[in-house]
């Protein structure tokens, strides 16, 4: 039976690093500027999550996909590969 895609995330493992490679270079662009908050619906990982009046970004959990990249559509995420040993690691078994 073909696994889920929850079931396929859940054998992704991550190592850490303590700074993040992900970066929202405004966040008044995303208060003011950005109404559907795209970066919270695109993201397969749920990196980003937006409380109050801001944008928290979740960097231990991305999955080093890129769409947020490219989603945005005011160029707002500052995305770079994690510091080399660091990021994301995929078990395919």
């Amino acid at each position: 039976m073909a696994k889920t895609l929850e079931e396929k995330q859940y054998l992704v493992r991550f190592n850490c690093d303590t700074k993040s490679h992900l970066e929202v270079r405004d966040h008044d662009v995303c208060a003011t500027k950005c109404p559907d908050k795209d970066c919270t619906i695109f993201c397969p990982a749920d990196v980003y999550k937006w409380e109050g009046d801001r944008m928290f970004v979740g960097f231990e959990g991305c999955h080093e996909c890129g769409s947020c990249r490219i989603g945005c559509p005011f160029d707002n995420i500052k995305w770079e590969y994690p510091k080399g040993g660091h990021g994301i690691v995929f078990r395919l078994a």
